[in-house]
């Protein structure tokens, strides 16, 4: 069983579900928590209390800058330190996006991915001074696949998926481990989405993957996970074999578009935007010897 003694962990979202599932676990291993709910983080707080554990209620949300910093603070007021930040705060907003309302787009945002920026801005100064720290964000096969009537819901999540490259690279230097697991089990979001497969879908699943993420010997970063019923794989973001064609214009576009975006011919998985972009530097023998570096 993985130990996290010694170390702080904030949970957002962690009165029900999921992040309920992480803030027990993360106690049960040691780690001193920072539970956040905007309506029953008391209730986990307590449960962790009974099993001898060690947890702080923290009811502030997350869709404000003032109140993503009062969490951080909570955390360092309360144990002088910060290791683990775990975004998994959401709410649900689905609807066939003609029937979107904005405010519906602007409440769902502010959870799923502004509320990451919200913690993620002082959390990120913390864990530089301390010279390290371990992020699980959460995202979704939805932001990732699609998924009929959540195109918000979608929008903020494949949101997530950058953010998430973007930090692993950014925080590499300083230890600090950035990732996105993209769960699926038993939620009140859910709801009955899973239907039969429901009772196989048990968050201790994806709870097992988070720690193992959040654990500060994880040296994985800039990954996006998919847990779920005991299944666990890496989500990719893939460049095909595609086409090359020295004298392109519209109608050259046209006629071999189709073959394009049919073409499932993986030849890259890059590790940040200028391994994509060297796949065009490549199509040029003169340039064999300028490989386009990261940046």
């Amino acid at each position: 069983m993985l130990d996290f003694t010694g170390r702080v962990a904030i949970v957002t979202g962690a009165g029900h579900g999921l992040g309920r599932r992480y803030a027990l676990d993360l106690a049960r291993r040691g780690a001193r928590v920072i539970a956040n709910d905007i309506d029953a983080a008391e209730g986990v707080v307590a449960e962790i209390a009974a099993a001898g554990g060690v947890a702080v209620a923290e009811s502030t949300s997350v869709a404000t800058p003032e109140g993503g910093q009062a969490i951080v603070d909570r955390a360092m007021a309360e144990f002088g330190r910060l290791d683990v930040l775990v975004n998994n705060a959401g709410i649900a907003r689905t609807n066939e996006f003609a029937g979107i309302v904005y405010d519906d787009v602007l409440a769902s945002l502010r959870v799923h991915l502004l509320g990451a920026f919200h913690l993620l801005l002082p959390a990120w100064r913390v864990f530089r001074d301390q010279g390290g720290g371990r992020v699980v964000n959460t995202t979704s096969a939805v932001g990732v696949f699609g998924q009929r009537r959540s195109s918000v819901y979608a929008a903020g999540k494949m949101g997530i998926v950058g953010l998430t490259r973007v930090l692993a690279l950014e925080g590499e230097p300083d230890d600090i481990r950035v990732n996105a697991i993209a769960p699926v089990a038993q939620s009140r979001m859910a709801g009955d989405v899973y239907g039969r497969l429901d009772p196989k879908l048990d968050p201790a699943y994806v709870s097992a993957v988070v720690l193992a993420l959040a654990h500060h010997s994880s040296t994985v970063t800039g990954e996006v996970v998919s847990a779920g019923g005991g299944r666990v794989s890496r989500l990719l973001l893939a460049a095909t074999e595609g086409i090359f064609e020295p004298e392109l214009n519209d109608d050259v576009a046209a006629a071999r578009l189709n073959e394009v975006c049919a073409d499932e011919r993986v030849v890259a998985v890059p590790g940040c935007a200028m391994d994509e972009i060297d796949l065009i530097r490549a199509s040029f023998p003169e340039l064999a010897d300028f490989r386009m570096a990261p940046r």
